[in-house]
């Protein structure tokens, strides 16, 4: 089920120049999320490049679980999960110093995703002992002053997984794409610590379209209200699959 099968659809309109680049002050500490393959990343890196924000990955690839995760699942799905939950916990502590070269941090991943992956891999005794850990860590973690989450179809993502050409995510299993997506949209339906835009991003092609880039920066920096917001562009607008 999409977050956006209630939501109205907006009319499309072109942008044909980026004025709102520069991100207004409320906006210091901005997190890109979705599910894999989603082009989070992506945009978190331009993003920063168009803001002068100080960037903040995820540093996946230093989880030595993670291949053999994709691999047999049920296996090292425990190991894993410690291994990030300690590397995010890390790397969030360091958000907390003042840094005097940038005005505003731009991160693709907040530290509750987390304990989304978590739930979904993890069962019994393993489960406990992860909540435990995740219940002390998570206090003590920046909030977001607005978290973007893409969301996009199960075809999309596969088909963006698959492009980008990982080896370890060869084999992705369709079914936890899809699960995981569907615990993303649990999760973000309950979310009320930061202001959310929620953005259907099946359609849309921030990477090499500059207008779709440009429109949903402006979206981002126009952003007031407290709560949930809806970017969804036009459905007559040509899918990219």
């Amino acid at each position: 089920m999409s977050l956006f099968d209630e939501i109205s659809k907006p009319d499309e309109h072109e942008v044909e120049n980026l004025s709102t680049s520069v991100l207004p002050e409320h906006l210091q500490y901005i997190v890109i999320e979705g599910v894999i393959g989603v082009g989070k990343t992506s945009l978190t890196k331009l993003l920063a490049e168009q803001s002068d924000a100080r960037l903040v990955l995820e540093q996946f690839e230093e989880n030595p679980f993670l291949e053999r995760f994709y691999s047999d699942r049920d296996r090292w799905a425990f190991q894993t999960q410690l291994s990030f939950l300690a590397s995010r916990f890390r790397q969030q502590q360091s958000l907390g110093g003042r840094d005097l070269f940038h005005r505003h941090v731009i991160s693709d991943y907040t530290f509750d995703k987390d304990r989304v992956f978590a739930r979904l891999n993890l069962t019994g005794d393993e489960l406990a002992l992860y909540e435990t850990m995740f219940t002390i860590m998570q206090p003590t973690t920046p909030v977001p002053d607005l978290i973007v989450y893409l969301q996009a179809s199960t075809d999309r993502l596969m088909e963006n997984i698959q492009r980008r050409g990982r080896s370890y995510e060869k084999e992705m299993d369709r079914s936890y794409i899809e699960n995981l997506g569907q615990a993303y949209n649990q999760y973000f339906f309950h979310y009320n610590q930061s202001p959310l835009l929620i953005v259907n991003a099946t359609n849309i092609d921030f990477i090499a379209n500059r207008n779709d880039l440009n429109e949903l920066v402006r979206q981002i920096a126009q952003l007031r209200h407290p709560g949930t917001t809806y970017f969804n562009p036009s459905p007559t607008r040509t899918p990219l699959l």
